[in-house]
């Protein structure tokens, strides 16, 4: 019983937490993750810890590789602009690549490869007041760390979501 009060209460604490300055505690939804490299699509979920401070989980798919990233981002309100945010933030991703696959404009064949990234990322979105629909757009550059260590600046995300 006193289990089952206390998960009530903290419930409640973090979505009234949420509530003050968030415009949503949840979304979920389509993800685009276009530019120089190809095209990868997916879907991708979004929890706000507190008003400023969310985490995003995307599985994406596309020339022959899965993707699976996370990220922290830090998001603030525009003032005066009702609905809009910036944010930035950064997260690790890992790309499962299958044995024939484009990345970055060249064909590779031979053997199934992983690589581990790292995605800055810088953003506006814009939550439809009264509606449960947000979108995004963000600058999310591609630092892949493994299998020769590229960087691609030309990257952008298309986020399209429905808020919970």
């Amino acid at each position: 019983m006193a289990l089952t009060v206390l998960g009530l209460s903290l419930l409640g604490m973090q979505k009234a937490s949420a509530q003050r300055g968030a415009s949503y505690q949840n979304g979920l939804g389509l993800f685009i993750d276009a530019g120089n490299g190809g095209t990868f699509v997916g879907p991708h979920f979004k929890h706000y810890f507190n008003a400023n401070d969310a985490g995003q989980i995307n599985l994406l798919f596309g020339q022959n590789t899965t993707i699976l990233g996370f990220e922290y981002s830090y998001n603030k309100p525009i003032s005066g602009a009702r609905g809009l945010k910036w944010n930035i933030g950064v997260g690790p991703q890992v790309e499962f690549h299958s044995d024939k696959y484009r990345y970055h404009g060249y064909e590779y064949t031979g053997k199934s490869t992983t690589d581990v990234s790292i995605r800055p990322m810088l953003g506006l979105e814009y939550k439809i007041p009264g509606a449960p629909i947000a979108m995004g757009f963000d600058w999310r550059p591609w630092w892949r760390l493994t299998h020769g260590n590229n960087f691609e600046a030309g990257r952008f995300g298309i986020a399209f979501k429905y808020t919970f």
